[in-house]
């Protein structure tokens, strides 16, 4: 059974930091590629970042550019999103999800992706 895990989110003054966690079970998941996708209140799903199976390739929405790294360590089966620099606007639950794929072109398509967490709520207060 796969599982993805979310943690680190919580309340944050703009300007801070948070680092999520997605711990993955279940998978081989050195076959996965692996995205952040986050949803505020009355809006929809958004692709926030990704990043492919070896960790070479990864993708940002041009709004976290700069503020968002995403990196993983396959020998914990876990991947990471540190935020830097928020902003109220990146106020949203927060999830991640996996899609098996050895392709060196990271996907920004939520439909692509087979497994997804519970998700983790992040607040950013002005």
């Amino acid at each position: 059974q796969v599982q993805l895990v979310e943690s680190g989110g919580g309340l944050v003054q703009a300007g801070g930091s948070l680092r999520l966690s997605c711990a993955a079970s279940g998978l081989t998941f050195s076959r996965y590629a692996v995205g952040w996708f986050r949803q505020a209140p009355g809006k929809e799903r958004e692709f926030v970042a990704a990043i492919s199976w070896s960790g070479g390739s990864t993708g940002y929405l041009d709004s976290v550019k700069g503020r968002f790294t995403i990196s993983r360590d396959n020998a914990k089966n876990t991947v990471y999103l540190q935020m830097n620099s928020l902003k109220p606007e990146d106020t949203a639950n927060y999830y991640c999800a996996a899609r098996e794929s050895r392709s060196t072109i990271v996907s920004r398509i939520s439909t692509q992706y087979a497994y997804w967490g519970q998700g983790t709520q992040v607040t950013v207060s002005s």
